[in-house]
């Protein structure tokens, strides 16, 4: 880009598709885009291969710039090895989308009214004694004072999986119960041995209280929505989950307020799945949620109290359709070529209202459609927020 500063050249290159994921978009083009270039042509992310022996595949971008003005070219692959079909549109932005040339950077509150503040889950800090492994449960419920504190414990890979995980749950311990109970007492001295040997200060300082968890989320006395970190970029919708308060949540899922389950509605559409895809960041392949990132921007527009019923109501189908399959994990549910049909229609009607919301009709239901409506409802939306509270 420097290299051209005076000239009107042209110039491209070739990269991993990581610069036009996540938070390496606004770093990469916008100063490129400050720069006055704009891009003449990009082709979406298709699979590069060599003649090496032992040779690896990587998923690429091309992506070429110029200073003029007009419609510009995308080229879009069906499968990361197919042909590339071309596209003519008016303008590629850096997420390499024919949309309004935005730039999603991290934000600390919520855009949209409607969106629940997210944090993380709870961190134990404890070296592993305030958690309860399968193999250690029989043991620990056998002991009838430790066993009033046993909560289960899920991570993103308890929840999406169906795995079981407990914890001791301690902030309402009577002090007493720990002279009653040779697990507790153990346990809690074990925690407290194990930060006192820590070379972090702040560890240090939490020895002084061994029994509880080293962070902690806001207490969630109704239920909640827990999202996983990372989820697999195979399946069709993002694996979330509502839990009641007494399911403790670990430092692998994120979670916020949802009492009537509208932010469990929300996460559960195409919309938000187009977003996450679109403007996040990845763990290899896979979607890595970020409340900064991804959620906090999610452009959600104003929505009256029938529109927030509605989505509540469809949200609420797609949990009655899981329930159908009791047996079934989450990621057993979510297999893209074979999700139970009650479930593929929650979720096609979950998509009509909100894909209704953001003003698309029947024809522009695609990633393309979302794609466009998602970006101009985010620069109409991030225009009006002063400062953009970052």
């Amino acid at each position: 880009m420097q290299y051209f500063a005076d000239t009107p050249g042209r110039w491209a290159f070739v990269s991993t598709n990581s610069v036009t994921q996540g938070d390496q978009v606004p770093r990469l083009f916008g100063p490129v885009f400050e720069g006055g270039w704009r891009i003449r042509f990009a082709h979406r992310t298709f699979a590069w291969t060599s003649e090496a022996v032992g040779k690896a595949t990587v998923h690429c971008n091309i992506i070429g710039f110029d200073r003029h003005n007009g419609p510009a070219r995308l080229f879009e692959y069906e499968s990361a090895s197919s042909a590339p079909q071309e596209t003519q549109v008016a303008a590629i932005n850096g997420y390499l989308v024919d949309g309004p040339d935005v730039l999603v950077r991290p934000r600390r509150t919520p855009l949209s009214p409607h969106i629940a503040p997210v944090t993380f889950g709870n961190m134990p800090r404890d070296g592993g004694h305030l958690i309860v492994e399968a193999d250690a449960y029989d043991e620990v419920m056998s002991d009838p004072v430790a066993a009033k504190y046993v909560r289960p414990f899920p991570g993103s890979e308890e929840l999406v999986r169906g795995t079981q995980r407990w914890c001791l749950w301690l902030t309402a311990m009577d002090p007493a119960d720990v002279q009653q109970s040779r697990v507790l007492r153990d346990r809690i001295e074990g925690v407290r041995q194990m930060r006192l040997a820590s070379k972090a200060s702040s560890t240090r300082a939490m020895a002084t209280t061994p029994h509880l968890f080293g962070q902690r989320a806001a207490e969630m006395f109704d239920s909640y929505l827990a999202i996983p970190a990372v989820v697999s970029e195979s399946r069709p919708y993002y694996t979330a989950a509502r839990l009641p308060a007494n399911v403790i949540a670990s430092n692998k899922l994120y979670v916020a307020p949802d009492r009537d389950g509208f932010q469990f509605s929300v996460i559960s559409s195409s919309m938000f799945l187009t977003w996450q895809l679109t403007v996040g960041n990845r763990l290899e392949s896979r979607p890595s949620f970020s409340n900064t990132l991804v959620w906090n921007n999610f452009p959600l527009p104003d929505v009256n109290d029938q529109q927030r019923n509605a989505v509540t109501g469809a949200g609420q189908s797609v949990v009655e359709a899981r329930a159908l399959y009791p047996s079934h994990s989450l990621a057993q549910l979510y297999r893209a070529d074979s999700m139970p049909t009650e479930l593929t229609t929650a979720h096609n009607a979950l998509d009509n209202v909100l894909d209704a919301i953001f003003g698309l009709d029947h024809a522009d239901q695609n990633l393309e459609g979302r794609q466009r409506a998602l970006f101009t409802e985010f620069a109409r939306l991030d225009a009006g927020q002063i400062g953009n509270l970052r």
